[in-house]
């Protein structure tokens, strides 16, 4: 079906002059990568607020089902301390009548809590925070990670029950399509009751009361053997029960590669396997991680090795101070939960341009498609190592 049909006007004579177009606003500067901002809400979270950067779930947005948890928070007017073990950019603080106890295991979440003026605990699924807060709150939240796998939701839904009291409530939130139901039963059979009570497209919220009972049993981390090492993969890291295949072809194409006596950063560690590799051929070796359950990966999987190295929480290289390599390796994420998140990634190859010593080497692996090539030019000229099985191995060199 056509639109209608535009009518053309003549002027007779000298036109009316025209009064000058209003200036359009400037598009607001780019913060880059480390500042925190505002991050965009729905509508029906008019009057909240929460911040928000590269590297925090549901960024630039809220996380969807963090925004429901919210929206049926206030709607049921919870009010007082409130536990939230997955704070993110401190939604919740916002709600009228709450205190919030922050949690977060990542670090960018955790530098924009404290941006928002929350004193956040660093803590991971396990940890007990009876030292933090010696009483209970007796209302907690919690988001599922259900796209970490299904043992780190079920670290969470243990983790949940450990921190609420006998009569405390459990708010309980997630994606249908990643395993919400099947989790919200496990949480039923420790908590003795509970209830689905808002539904979102695909996000839930579930309401669960704790009655008196064990908390189930936290699941255990992988181990496999790979090469001449054993890695330690701790619920919900990336790769935690084999060899990532991108990986692997990074460490087959760099098998001659001369490391001893080399500063060599893993950047973005995860269970730590290129790090042990580097440190296995005489690598001083620095591992960094965003995510916290990561960094104890990483540590756990040195340590089964009996090989040293220095692992640090850390949003990209925040935590690096002035330290700097010779080589740089890496494997960037382009996940933060549900979405793709190229600003990590950029910001991995960023810092591998502050932090390589005159005539270093950046190595970094990636699914073929992702356009990382030009970032890297920045660095030096890029050399193709390798194209293989949908992923491709590059290398930059910084000028001596």
């Amino acid at each position: 079906m056509t639109g209608p049909r535009r009518q053309k006007i003549r002027f007779a004579g000298k036109r009316d002059p025209q009064p000058a177009p209003a200036a359009r606003p400037a598009a607001p500067a780019d913060p880059g990568y480390a500042a925190p901002r505002p991050a965009l809400l729905p509508e029906r979270l008019d009057g909240l607020h929460a911040l928000t950067k590269p590297g925090v779930r549901g960024f630039p947005d809220v996380d969807a089902a963090q925004a429901l948890l919210a929206h049926t928070m206030r709607k049921g007017k919870v009010r007082g301390e409130v536990l939230d073990l997955t704070a993110m950019g401190g939604l919740l603080a916002s709600l009228p009548g709450v205190t919030l106890r922050a949690v977060e295991g990542s670090a960018a979440a955790l530098s924009t809590l404290a941006a928002a003026g929350l004193d956040a605990h660093a803590a991971v699924p396990g940890d007990p925070l009876t030292d933090r807060w010696p009483e209970r709150a007796r209302t907690v939240a919690l988001v599922l990670a259900g796209d970490r796998g299904t043992a780190y939701a079920m670290a969470q839904v243990a983790w949940a029950h450990a921190n609420t009291p006998p009569g405390g409530t459990l708010f309980l939130a997630g994606d249908r399509d990643k395993g919400f139901d099947r989790y919200v039963r496990a949480a039923g059979a420790a908590f003795g009751t509970g209830e689905t009570i808002a539904r979102d497209g695909g996000m839930r919220v579930a309401k669960l009361v704790r009655r008196p009972g064990p908390t189930p049993a936290y699941p255990d981390a992988d181990r496999y053997e790979t090469g001449d090492l054993t890695v330690v993969g701790l619920p919900g890291v990336f790769s935690a029960a084999k060899p990532d295949k991108a990986t692997a072809l990074l460490l087959a194409a760099l098998h001659g590669l001369d490391l001893n006596g080399k500063r060599v950063l893993d950047l973005g560690c995860g269970t730590g396997l290129i790090g042990a590799w580097a440190a296995r051929r005489g690598a001083q070796v620095t591992l960094v991680d965003g995510d916290l359950q990561s960094v104890r990966s990483a540590q756990a999987t040195l340590d089964a090795n009996g090989l040293s190295g220095e692992v640090l929480h850390s949003d990209v290289d925040a935590a690096l101070a002035d330290r700097t390599f010779d080589v740089v390796l890496t494997n960037p994420p382009f996940h933060v939960g549900r979405g793709v998140v190229l600003d990590v990634a950029r910001e991995f190859i960023a810092a591998a341009q502050r932090r390589l010593n005159p005539g270093g080497t950046l190595y970094l692996v990636a699914n073929d498609p992702l356009p990382y090539e030009q970032a890297m030019a920045d660095v030096g000229p890029v050399e193709v190592l390798f194209r293989e099985g949908g992923f491709k191995g590059l290398r930059a060199q910084r000028p001596a």
